[in-house]
């Protein structure tokens, strides 16, 4: 299995959920991690599209919040960069590719903090995948983290989920193509 993990991450909490997404995928088969500001790949090939994105007010990030994020970590508003919002603008439209979305954000119900992941889903429902899982929020204990206890051991846990998801939906066409 060939799998592309992408995700955009400005203090670091979300790029360790996807360390951790992409460490357990590639127990599976072949893996690449790349930030939302890389240029995006051909994705000819590519069994499962994985998607991360910091909650930034409500939903995925924009140029100004990701400006205020680099404002809190001290750090140079050049470095803005795109944002999964602008990567998912990049993304070809596919016949049939698989995927899943995560975010990081507050544990709190998603009617008052939002979630990125929602965003991430539905555009790449819109670009011709099919979502092999339902959004997934990961959490911190404050904007600027730590993760909670435990959610990189949940992040490996998803991702084994994703990798029988898809085996699931292998056998099954194999099932309607060569009956039993």
């Amino acid at each position: 299995m060939r799998s592309l993990v992408v995700c955009e991450s400005w203090f670091g909490n979300t790029q360790l959920i996807a360390r951790a997404v992409a460490d357990e995928l590639e127990r599976h088969g072949d893996v690449a991690l790349i930030s939302v500001d890389d240029e995006t790949p051909a994705l000819e090939g590519i069994d499962l599209l994985v998607v991360g994105a910091p909650t930034h007010v409500h939903g995925m990030s924009s140029s100004m919040s990701r400006r205020s994020a680099l404002e809190q970590a001290k750090e140079s508003a050049d470095r803005a960069g795109r944002g999964a919002r602008g990567w998912l603008k990049t993304l070809p439209e596919v016949e049939q590719g698989r995927a899943a979305a995560f975010d990081t954000r507050i544990d709190k119900p998603t009617s008052l903090v939002g979630s990125a992941a929602r965003g991430v889903s539905k555009r790449l429902r819109r670009h011709g995948f099919e979502l092999v899982a339902p959004p997934e929020s990961f959490f911190v204990l404050s904007a600027e983290g730590p993760l909670e206890d435990g959610e990189l051991e949940r992040a490996a846990e998803w991702a084994r989920s994703l990798v029988a998801s898809i085996l699931e939906r292998v056998e099954s066409v194999v099932e309607e193509v060569v009956p039993t």
